[in-house]
């Protein structure tokens, strides 16, 4: 059975404004109304791409999306940010409604969006539960017989009765996860939210969504950057990009599809004439790539392979090649290198340079690689500052899916006596 199902579905707004912010655009599209004519504003527009300067202050937000999800599927929307993921939970959540398309649901639907979405923030946290319960179109009975779980669930048992202005951030999305959670909702939307919380309370709220979906058969829709969190409660994804699906299918593939076509470039690969490869009249670069030694997805248990092949113009020196490691805070994290000739015998051809990243060595981040080529490692022959990246997925360490501080993330063979 079908919990939703989104018909061509698109969001369109115009750039600092509610509406389309002059009378004239309100009158021309009234004017194309009533004569049975397409919207003319919707004929133009970019795509949201928030890295660079556009040209018309209309932008699609979406743009023809379309997917059905079935009842207790456990759904997870990724993408970059501005992929449009959060406008398609508030259309979903009917908070807002589309430019064009339709959406079809089976159920109630309880969001929870952002932290306190749809309390009050004058009435006490009590109040705020009944309030939910009532928007959810649930009777003040049903709601009462679940209110001890909720409040348990939430453990801010000693302040329910104080206004949630007062409430931390913390305590805000605590009570707002448990209601959304336990209040008898067919599909729960959840956006980010656990990133509030505490590790100890995240833990609480993925078993409480798992239980959701695999014991109560409940559909869950699920926006998060913590890909193992998406790996853990997830069966299936929807990758956004730009405001478009580009893969919708299981969850392992969608995060893959979502590396390979991140901004961070895990591999270069030239085509085309060999002048015409990145480089200049000593060194031209034909590959450079990291990929995972193991599956299909470069995580911290994966290990990384990582291959350079070059074409050498420089012949009789001592051919350097050396590897900056850094992350995207710019905290280096090695630089090493080796030498490719070490008789001033390098060769006019094509060298390979291959190693390997073990296994627990990078925790979860993004990294990048700057790579220097040079002459007995005193004298550059050609620089690189920033030419292929990859991120490290995160991996669960026992029950804890948090990603842990630090660079390295080591396996040490513990002794305990």
């Amino acid at each position: 059975m079908l919990a939703l199902k989104a018909e061509n579905i698109s969001k369109q707004y115009r750039l600092g404004q509610v509406g389309t912010g002059t009378l004239s655009h309100d009158l021309n599209r009234f004017w194309y109304k009533i004569r049975g004519k397409e919207d003319p504003y919707l004929k133009i527009g970019e795509a949201n791409d928030r890295t660079q300067k556009g040209t018309s202050e209309y932008v699609w937000s979406l743009r023809d999306i379309n997917f059905e999800i079935r009842q207790g599927d456990a759904v997870g929307i990724i993408g970059r940010n501005g992929a449009g993921k959060s406008t398609l939970l508030k259309l979903l959540s009917k908070v807002t409604k589309p430019t064009t398309g339709k959406i079809y649901t089976n159920g109630r639907i309880a969001s929870l969006l952002e932290v306190g979405t749809g309390f009050h923030p004058e009435m006490t946290g009590r109040e705020n539960v009944f309030l939910n319960g009532a928007i959810l179109g649930m009777t003040r009975k049903e709601i009462a017989r679940k209110f001890d779980e909720i409040v348990a669930f939430s453990g801010v048992e000693r302040y329910i009765d104080t206004p949630v202005k007062r409430y931390s951030s913390g305590m805000y999305v605590r009570l707002a996860f448990a209601v959304a959670a336990h209040l008898e909702s067919e599909i729960l939307i959840v956006d980010e939210v656990l990133a509030v919380g505490d590790a100890e309370f995240q833990k609480k709220c993925l078993g409480k969504m798992g239980d959701v979906t695999k014991g109560e058969g409940r559909t869950i829709l699920f926006v998060s950057h913590n890909m193992t969190a998406i790996k853990e409660l997830c069966n299936t994804g929807i990758l956004l990009n730009q405001g478009q699906l580009t893969y919708s299918g299981n969850i392992l593939d969608t995060i893959v599809e979502y590396q390979k076509n991140s901004e961070i470039l895990s591999r270069y690969m030239h085509e085309g004439p060999i002048e015409t490869a990145m480089g200049n009249e000593n060194i031209r670069i034909l590959e450079f790539s990291a990929v995972p030694t193991r599956g299909k997805l470069i995580d911290i248990e994966s290990g990384i392979s990582v291959r350079l092949r070059f074409m050498n113009y420089r012949a009789g020196i001592n051919l350097d090649a050396t590897f900056e490691l850094r992350t995207y805070e710019e905290v280096p994290v090695f630089h090493t290198g080796t030498l490719i000739t070490t008789d001033n015998d390098s060769e006019a051809k094509e060298y390979c340079v291959e190693f390997e990243l073990p296994k627990h060595f990078l925790n979860a981040g993004n990294y990048y690689f700057k790579l220097i080529f040079g002459e007995d490692q005193r004298i550059p022959l050609y620089v690189v500052p920033n030419i292929i990246g990859f991120e490290v997925e995160n991996v669960k360490l026992g029950k804890n899916i948090s990603i842990l501080p630090g660079i390295i993330r080591p396996d040490l063979d513990f002794k305990v006596f």
